[in-house]
């Protein structure tokens, strides 16, 4: 053994210096290595990170689509699934090797960010719908260990960052698709005197959906104020948000393969009073905020090399009519239930805020080495007014549903975190590289019931979990064109809370007996950067293990309510190759392999209304909503440097749809075909875009709906789609 690793080494550097040589030799144009600053706090070359991070840029933001949704461009980063619901009243699903599988509505298990501002709650859920991807330089994924950084969060981290003004433009985008989609956008930026900028752009989205009771509209604004001189940098976002959406609810196994493209009629509204089980099923949303973020250097102050200070605050309301039955709101034979229930009309007002401050040391080591240290503090605060209404009013031929009714639940939720952090990386030679990091933090819940009426009894109460994840990476420079390294961490992932409002045993109350989960991660990478550019390959194997993983205990008169379900595994590998063939042809494969089980068993529900769990869920079967096996791939050809078509391949295995897998979403592979021009018109510039989805005209599910008690498990995705897109800029 001892003769075996040396051996092996050569062997490997010298087919590295082999295959450099034939890359040189090619002379293709060298691809600019990307630069990310998520984990670290500073900018650094994505070869340098030990850790597994993915980046998006801007051009394969807009070669992917509308720009709507980061589920168009997302599907290139491997151990990420981004589902495209095909429903703007459900927010995308997404989960980074198999963390956040689970969440039935928003992002849960994925920390998010918008130019430093955090899109997640102190609670770890989030929403994406505000992020701005036109107006986006770049995306950022981090996976693994180092997410345990970022505080209440396991499985990721996605942060976008905006792009500053470069010289002065307007510009007008149009886009036309299927199924009635159409946007426009209208965008201003330009560089100022005094070392000012400014971006501003305004979208207007609308779409007629693939099925019934599928329509949406999103309003979106955003504005970017920038300052910089030589030490400081400034940068003000405030952006808005109005997105009212119909939801056309999923469908059951019998429905998707009746017809994929019909809604579930408990969706539709109704045609005339007193029609039963029609509820117009809708979500309003609502958003506005503003953040700031000041960097300043330190130019020879020392060892302090720079300071960092954000913060922001916002408001978000939103309102949804469910599909509740009257019957389970209103049940004359148990008044008890009828009393606890909270309504079929979800309606709540959450304004937010938070701050974060950081500092960047750098020391100088003899033999060209150097230690960096980033220390700092956090804070995040949420204040929520929600209340539950009846989604009906009236009785008999005169009752009407989809409306709001009756006052069901009023109550006033707080959730708060506080934080400090600190990250360390030292050169332990020119080739190794040390990493430590650690997060120390409490997470409290507060909840406030001015609903307390009859024999609804008082759910106050209050709760915090603390939390300490450090986090360690070792990292070899095996030659310059290779790199190795291994990272543990441990990560921490508070209840929501919703998860925290009811006790599984129906007293009042906070369910105080559920636990945070805890995993302890692992992982193994290699990155590779050949001399000249033309190829890069980032792969990685991972091991997660969860204690204490979160699971539905019974759902009754409405309430669901959660508990701790036992371990649970997550294993896999990811590989991501970026390849210049030739000057005019590229390519890139991202693959990922992943086995997220049970390893203990516990019981789920058979059936609603559910006081004890009775149907067995067997060690080993695999979490709902994680996918075994995914990919992309794609050959983009360049016959002109103005010029570029481009032909993509999205694949996935079975889905499981529930936790006892007693069915699962098909597997399948779709082809997208994509062609796009930039045309020099006088002073300005046509960009141009077509694309095709989904060539073969597959009907697929593109999601699912986990554990859904109705077992309307099935979103699908829809068939051949095209889209057409132009955008017009010039110079002022």
């Amino acid at each position: 053994m001892a003769r075996t690793f040396p051996a092996a080494l050569a062997t490997l550097t010298s087919l590295s210096a082999l295959f450099s040589a034939q890359v040189r030799a090619q002379a293709p144009a060298p691809e600019p290595e990307q630069v990310v600053i998520t984990a670290s706090g500073l900018e650094r070359r994505l070869f340098d990170t030990p850790y597994a991070v993915g980046v998006v840029d801007a051009q394969a933001l807009r070669a992917a689509g509308p720009m709507v949704n980061l589920s168009e461009a997302l599907a290139r980063v491997p151990g990420l699934v981004v589902s495209n619901r095909s429903n703007y009243a459900q927010d995308l699903q997404i989960n980074s090797r198999g963390f956040g599988a689970r969440a039935g509505f928003g992002v849960r298990g994925m920390r998010l960010y918008a130019d430093g501002i955090p899109a997640s709650g102190p609670d770890g859920q989030g929403q994406v719908s505000h992020f701005d991807l036109a107006g986006a330089q770049r995306i950022e994924v981090l996976r693994g260990p180092f997410t345990a950084l970022y505080g209440s969060s396991s499985g990721g981290v996605i942060s976008l960052v905006s792009a500053a003004p470069k010289e002065r433009r307007w510009s007008v985008d149009g886009d036309i698709g299927a199924d009635g989609m159409r946007q426009m956008r209208l965008g201003v930026e330009a560089p100022l005197e005094g070392g000012f900028s400014v971006r501003a752009q305004v979208s207007r989205f609308e779409t007629d959906g693939f099925r019934p009771q599928s329509s949406a509209t999103r309003s979106l604004g955003n504005l970017r104020l920038g300052w910089e001189s030589a030490r400081d940098r400034v940068v003000v976002v405030v952006n808005a948000l109005d997105q009212p959406a119909l939801d056309p609810l999923g469908l059951t196994r019998a429905q998707f393969q009746q017809d994929p493209d019909q809604t579930t009629p408990q969706a539709l509204p109704q045609t005339a009073p007193g029609q039963a089980d029609r509820f117009n099923t809708r979500k309003l949303t609502r958003q506005d905020q503003a953040g700031l973020s000041w960097r300043h250097r330190f130019d020879g102050q020392g060892a302090l090399t720079e300071g960092h200070f954000s913060l922001y605050q916002g408001r978000r309301s939103v309102t949804q009519w469910q599909a509740i039955p009257v019957s389970t709101q209103f049940n004359a034979a148990n008044p008890a239930l009828t009393e606890r229930q909270p309504g079929g009309v979800i309606d709540f007002d959450r304004s937010y805020s938070g701050a974060d401050a950081r500092l960047n040391w750098r020391w100088t080591l003899p033999a060209e080495r150097e230690i960096r240290l980033t220390a700092g503090v956090s804070m995040d605060d949420s204040n929520e007014d929600r209340r539950g209404y009846e989604n009906f009013i009236g009785t008999g031929a005169a009752q009407q549903l989809g409306v709001t009714g009756k006052l069901r639940r009023d109550e006033r939720n707080r959730a708060s975190t506080r934080d400090v952090y600190a990250q360390g990386e030292i050169d332990l030679t020119p080739a190794w590289t040390a990493v430590l990091g650690l997060r120390d933090g409490r997470v409290r819940f507060r909840s406030e019931d001015r609903y307390v009426v009859g024999l609804n009894a008082d759910d106050s109460g209050a709760l915090s979990y603390d939390y300490t994840n450090p986090v360690a990476a070792l990292q070899w420079r095996v030659v310059p064109a290779l790199q190795l390294y291994l990272s543990a961490g441990r990560g921490f992932e508070s209840p929501t809370l919703g998860e925290l409002a009811y006790r599984p045993d129906g007293q009042p109350g906070f369910n105080t007996a559920l636990k945070a989960q805890t995993s302890r991660q692992v992982e193994a990478g290699v990155k590779w950067r050949p001399a000249g550019g033309a190829v890069a390959l980032d792969a990685a194997l991972f091991e997660a293990r969860t204690d204490d993983e979160i699971g539905i205990a019974t759902n009754r008169g409405g309430r669901s309510t959660f508990r701790n379900v036992g371990r649970t595994q997550r294993q896999g590998g990811e590989v991501d190759v970026r390849w210049r063939i030739a000057p005019q042809w590229r390519a890139q494969v991202a693959l990922t392999a992943l086995e997220a089980t049970y390893v203990d068993g516990f019981f789920v529900c058979r059936s609603l209304p559910c006081l004890s769990p009775d149907l067995p869920v067997p060690v080993g079967n695999r979490i709902a909503g994680t996918l075994a096996r995914s990919g992309f791939a794609e050959v983009a050809w360049q016959p002109r440097p103005a010029v570029e078509i481009g032909l993509e391949l999205k694949g996935q295995g079975r889905l499981p749809v529930n936790d006892v897998n007693s069915d699962f979403a098909g597997g399948f592979g779709l082809l997208a075909l994509r062609a796009q021009w930039r045309l020099n018109l006088g002073a300005g510039r046509l960009d141009l875009l077509a694309r095709v989805d989904n060539l073969a005209d597959r009907r697929v599910a593109g999601s699912v709906i986990v554990n859904e008690g109705n077992s309307r498990f099935f979103e699908p995705a829809p068939g051949r789609s095209g889209l057409l897109s132009a955008r017009w800029s010039a110079p002022f």
